[in-house]
C-alpha cells in the first residue's frame, strides 16, 4: 500500500478528512473530488490516524494503519456524564492493598489502555517498567529508604522539609510507608533527549490510573520512589533503568483492601473567567 490510500468508491468528498488534520497535509483534489496529500505530506503525516478514525465511510487508509484493522465504535460507546462524573469523583488513591497479585495479562490490558493517552504530535515517547515481583518491590521501597537515610545523616534541607526521619524511623518498625506494601509499581519513563516524554509519561499515568479504577483494582502515585530515582543512580542500577531514560512518574497498584462508600468533599474548582 501507499502511504496514502482512499476507495474512491466509498469516498464523498465530504472533505472531513481534509478538515480535521492536525498538520494540514491533505487537500481535496477538484478534478478527482477525492482528498489527496499535499508533496511532502509523508515527510510531516505524525500518523496520528484522525484521517482514518473520522472517516464516515471507511474510504481512507495509511500504509502504517489500514482503515479494515482499526475498531469501529459501536452506536453506543459514549458514556452518560452524570455516571463518568459519578465514577471519576468516586476514585480514590489506594493505599492499603490486598496481598493478591493482578495477573500479567490483566496489567497488559491497563498499558493497552494507556497507550492511547495523548502525546506531543503524536510520538507516543512513554517507555514502561513493571516492577511485578512483590518481593522487588519490597526490595525497590528500601531502596528508597537508603536514599532517605543518607539525606538524613547529610541534615539535607529536602529530608528536614519532607520528614524523612519519620518515614526511616516508621521502616525500622515494619512499616512501609514508600510502597505501601503493594504488591506490584509501575514507573513510566522517556529518553532523555526527549523534552515531550516528562509531560506524555503523567498524562499516561493518569490515564492507567483510570483504566486501573474501571477495572477493579486500586493505584497511588509513588512521589517517594519517583523522587528518589530522580536523584539516586544506585537505586536505577537497582531496578535496571536504563541510563538513557528519565523516569517521570511512578504507581503503585494492587488489589484494594477496602471499598469507599461515599465521595469527599473537595474544595471548588479556582477559575478565572476571561
Amino acid at each position: 500500500m501507499a502511504f496514502f490510500a482512499v476507495d474512491k468508491l466509498k469516498c464523498t468528498g465530504c472533505k472531513t478528512c481534509v478538515a480535521i488534520c492536525p498538520v494540514g497535509i491533505l487537500e481535496m483534489d477538484e478534478i478527482q473530488k477525492i482528498p489527496m496529500p499535499v508533496e511532502d505530506a509523508e515527510k510531516r503525516c505524525i500518523v496520528c490516524g484522525h484521517c482514518v478514525a473520522v472517516c464516515p465511510h471507511g474510504a481512507y487508509s495509511l500504509a502504517a494503519m489500514p482503515v479494515e484493522e482499526c475498531k469501529e465504535l459501536p452506536q453506543n460507546w459514549q458514556l452518560d456524564f452524570e455516571k463518568y462524573a459519578t465514577w471519576v469523583k468516586a476514585r480514590r488513591s489506594i493505599r492499603t492493598f490486598k496481598q493478591e497479585p493482578v495477573a500479567k495479562e490483566k496489567i497488559e490490558r491497563l498499558l493497552d489502555v494507556a497507550r492511547y493517552a495523548p502525546s506531543g504530535i503524536n510520538l507516543q515517547p512513554v517507555r514502561w517498567l513493571v516492577i511485578q515481583d512483590p518481593a522487588k518491590v519490597r526490595e525497590l521501597a528500601g531502596g528508597v529508604i537508603s536514599w532517605m537515610r543518607q539525606l538524613v545523616d547529610a541534615k539535607a534541607e529536602i529530608a528536614q522539609m519532607l520528614h524523612f526521619n519519620k518515614m526511616v524511623g516508621t521502616w525500622e518498625q515494619g512499616e512501609d510507608r514508600i510502597c505501601r506494601s503493594a504488591p506490584h509499581v509501575l514507573i513510566a519513563a522517556g529518553m532523555k533527549e526527549d523534552i515531550t516524554a516528562g509531560q506524555s509519561c503523567t498524562i499516561a499515568l493518569a490515564h492507567l490510573e483510570l483504566a486501573a479504577h474501571a477495572a477493579g483494582l486500586g493505584a497511588c502515585w509513588a512521589g517517594y520512589v519517583h523522587m528518589a530515582l530522580l536523584q539516586s543512580d544506585a537505586l536505577r542500577k537497582q531496578i535496571g533503568l536504563s541510563h538513557r531514560l528519565n523516569p517521570h512518574g511512578a504507581m503503585l497498584f494492587g488489589y484494594p483492601r477496602y471499598k469507599y462508600q461515599r465521595i469527599p468533599l473537595r474544595n471548588k474548582a479556582a477559575v478565572v473567567w476571561r
